[in-house]
């Protein structure tokens, strides 16, 4: 009984000791990340237990931003867009594959961020505002290599902007495994 009393007020004084900028932080993870979700998925798919499934599967890398569930919420997310353009029939539209990249960088950036701030971390606010920035100019950098490969190109069309997702997708995996190798190597 005194050892989970002892667990119970150790719990307290972590809770009280978060600072507000993690928190903020992790908000933005999931409020991103359920973006993405939504401009993902058909609509028909967002009602009842899947719309729950896909609130708990954003939540996921706002609470565990160091482990897989990044990986996973932005798998989910391009499985998503699989499903709708080739399930669902959904033309692809130029705009919607540049907000959902945007999304997933964004998302992934974010985790990072929280991955390198403890929940009780004093920030300053300049911190997050230049990483965001930066984040910015990487987001507005591709929009505008990828309008000029998807326009100039000529890799347009359904079947190549399928293509380009999958070998999008495959390319991301790739490197997850390898940056896992690595890591184990050491």
């Amino acid at each position: 009984m005194n050892a989970v009393a002892e667990r119970v007020r150790a719990a307290q004084a972590a809770f009280g000791r978060i600072s507000l900028p993690p928190l903020l932080v992790r908000a933005g993870i999931f409020v991103t990340v359920l973006a993405g979700f939504a401009l993902a998925f058909p609509a028909e798919v967002l009602t009842g237990r899947p719309l729950l499934f896909l609130t708990v599967a954003a939540l996921l890398p706002a609470v565990g931003p160091r482990r897989i569930w990044s990986t996973f919420a932005a798998l989910v997310t391009v499985g998503g867009w699989l499903l709708a353009t080739d399930g669902y029939g959904r033309p692809v539209a130029l705009w919607r594959l540049l907000a959902l990249a945007a999304l997933l960088y964004l998302g992934h950036t974010l985790c990072a961020l929280a991955a390198l701030l403890p929940y009780d971390a004093v920030v300053d606010p300049e911190l997050i505002i230049r990483w965001l920035l930066r984040a910015a100019a990487v987001l507005l950098g591709t929009a505008v290599l990828g309008v000029l490969l998807l326009q100039v190109g000529g890799v347009g069309g359904a079947t190549g902007h399928q293509w380009v997702t999958v070998a999008g997708l495959l390319l991301a995996v790739g490197t997850a495994a390898l940056l896992g190798w690595l890591l184990r190597r050491k």
